[in-house]
């Protein structure tokens, strides 16, 4: 029994690991279950069993991959003393850790008009992870005096939505040399929400 339990985990661990691959490789669209199945040496059987269907296998891998980067954020977050450079501090971490494998596959699930509006959902619901954290930083900020009242949850989406913007500059530009331009962006939000302005 526990024999079976463990190598039906081991089996979608595996199969989990080699989709992250083909999806990166070849794109959501482009990726087949039968593609899955062969680089995971599990039948498509398998694959329907443990994930019904292509679509809820890769929401979940994309589930995954947010939830990680929320717990490289959680690692970070303790070694900044004030929410003003929790702010700074997140710019960067958003900077470096924006592009992830599946992006790309996953505009493209989103964009497809095949897809299950559910599935689209999730994966729009994906970004509540990153604005919690931003929304977090900034009630911080107001409850210590740092930052003056104001609407946070506003706020909230201008930063998510500049961030954002300015990671569209990764497809173009070495991310070391947008270090400085992220900085700024903090800089100038700080401007509009410190106290001491």
């Amino acid at each position: 029994m526990n024999k079976r339990r463990y190598d039906s985990e081991q089996a979608r661990k595996d199969i989990m690991e080699k989709a992250v691959q083909i999806f990166t490789q070849k794109g959501y669209n482009q990726t087949s279950v039968a593609d899955i199945s062969k680089a995971s040496g599990y039948s498509k059987g398998h694959i329907y069993y443990h994930f019904q269907n292509k679509e809820k296998l890769f929401v979940l891998l994309a589930q995954k991959t947010m939830q990680n980067w929320h717990d490289k954020w959680l690692m970070v977050e303790p070694s900044y003393s004030s929410a003003t450079e929790k702010l700074y501090g997140m710019a960067i971490h958003v900077l470096y850790n924006y592009q992830t494998p599946l992006l790309k596959a996953g505009q493209e699930l989103a964009s497809n008009p095949s897809s299950s509006p559910e599935s689209v959902k999730q994966l729009y619901d994906l970004s509540i992870i990153p604005m919690g954290s931003y929304r977090s930083i900034f009630q911080e900020g107001v409850d210590k005096g740092e930052f003056k009242n104001g609407n946070i949850d506003e706020w909230t989406v201008l930063l998510g939505t500049w961030l954002g913007g300015l990671c569209q500059l990764t497809n173009t530009q070495e991310f070391s040399s947008l270090e400085s331009i992220f900085k700024q962006a903090v800089t100038i939000f700080l401007g509009g929400i410190s106290k001491e302005n």
